[in-house]
């Protein structure tokens, strides 16, 4: 019994020793102690034998705490004596995924000169970048997935953990960029939803599909980060458009329509957003497509009493629809029209919707559809000044469709409550429009 217990306690302080001198880079220490022990043995139970910090982690392996604390000399020892790269912690992490899961925390940009906690913080980086491309020599499986549950793949920790460099590193070593989780997630998907732009950048540079669906739902990746853009606009945040733009910039399809049968541009008309409606024009968005409800984007912001304050885009969503409806699938019209101080502002709508389409108009409509916001200026060139002005400057709310005292009714009323109201009551027609 004495002797199990003097063993024990020997293992103990061996394990101890070399958790020091993996830590420390303790090269001759390292050496010495794994020609009288396994480099896969763990160093301390699951519970935590040790009792230190380190235990948290439950890096029970020599080779995954060199990995979690970066020591690249003390990776390159333990895999020269046999550490295997692929062996997994109690969660499925291997070494590779264990650098990425603690990536030092770093802001893209910084402070020039750089003060002190800049500069460690770059030298931690610099680190993990070491450790993940000396994995990647050993030849560690840079498409192993994290256990069974998530399906994560390096790629998708790198995202999620906002490694940027290990994006690159991966990729060059043959990581899929457009694997997919157990959700079906792609990177792409998960960079778009944060608004990561360098991530997005970075994916779509190393092959990153950008028009691919998601399984469940059929959203893009410029559906997800149109609806992250209204978010943070919904939270009173600045707006940061650039990662649609770059998702624009490399092919993706403003008219890729969902499950529900949603574009990018039925998000950003429902959440008011005008500048990215307006981005999403420029690149080819079509006002006409309807949702799976029969919903236009006019419907959609006439929908929601905040969007009545959006003058512009009124004016330039009723210059662009046709034929001109307020009307869903059903025949139903948007709520925000339902409430009484607004009638007659909604009978004036109704009554557009039953007059005849102009020459001038339909020409618009047609050369929108066609050319869209990107032949501009080389339209500028061929057509009548007067007439170019029209198409694409000319955006004019009809006399007396305003909507004072919106912020009072965003207030007091709640038209979410209210039932909808088929087309013209008045006259028993369900659906207003041009045919």
């Amino acid at each position: 019994m004495a002797a199990n217990s003097d063993g024990e306690l020997n293992q103990h302080s061996l394990n101890n020793a070399l958790n020091d001198a993996i830590l420390t880079g303790d090269a001759l220490a390292i050496r010495n102690i794994l020609k009288i022990r396994s480099a896969d043995s763990p160093l301390h139970s699951p519970i935590g034998l040790l009792g230190n910090g380190h235990s948290q982690h439950r890096a029970t392996l020599p080779i995954h705490l060199a990995a979690i604390y970066r020591k690249v000399e003390s990776l390159e020892i333990l895999l020269h004596s046999g550490a295997d790269p692929e062996r997994r912690d109690h969660r499925g992490c291997s070494a590779l995924h264990l650098v990425i899961t603690h990536w030092p925390k770093t802001g893209r940009t910084r402070s020039k000169p750089q003060g002190k906690f800049q500069t460690a913080i770059a030298a931690r980086e610099q680190c993990a970048e070491a450790c993940l491309r000396l994995l990647c020599r050993w030849g560690a499986d840079v498409n192993a997935r994290v256990g069974e549950e998530s399906g994560d793949t390096a790629v998708h920790l790198a995202v999620h953990y906002g490694a940027l460099p290990a994006l690159g590193i991966l990729a060059s070593h043959g990581a899929r960029v457009n694997a997919t989780d157990s959700a079906g997630m792609r990177p792409l998907h998960m960079a778009a939803g944060t608004l990561s732009t360098d991530m997005a950048a970075c994916l779509l540079r190393h092959g990153a599909e950008v028009r691919r669906a998601l399984g469940p739902s059929g959203s893009t990746a410029l559906h997800m980060a149109v609806t992250a853009a209204a978010c943070e606009a919904g939270r009173g945040r600045p707006v940061d458009l650039s990662c649609v733009r770059e998702l624009l910039a490399h092919g993706a399809d403003p008219n890729a329509q969902d499950q529900a049968g949603r574009t990018p541009l039925h998000q950003a008309c429902q959440d008011g957003q005008e500048e990215t409606a307006v981005m999403l024009l420029e690149h080819g968005a079509d006002v006409n497509i309807h949702t799976s409800l029969g919903e236009n984007c006019l419907f959609l912001l006439l929908d929601r009493t905040a969007n009545l304050e959006r003058a512009s885009l009124l004016e330039r969503l009723l210059s662009l629809t046709y034929p001109l409806t307020i009307t869903n699938g059903q025949g139903e019209l948007p709520r925000a029209l339902l409430l009484p101080q607004h009638r007659a502002q909604r009978d004036l709508f109704l009554e557009l919707c039953k007059q005849p389409v102009s020459l001038q108009d339909t020409c618009r409509v047609h050369i929108h559809r066609h050319y869209g916001e990107r032949a501009r200026l080389k339209l500028r060139e061929l057509m009548p000044e007067k007439l170019h002005s029209f198409v694409y400057s000319s955006w004019k709310c009809p006399v007396g469709i305003s909507f004072p005292g919106t912020h009072q009714s965003v207030d007091n009323e709640t038209p979410g409550d209210l039932p909808r109201t088929p087309g013209d009551v008045s006259t028993g027609e369900t659906h207003a429009s041009i045919g």
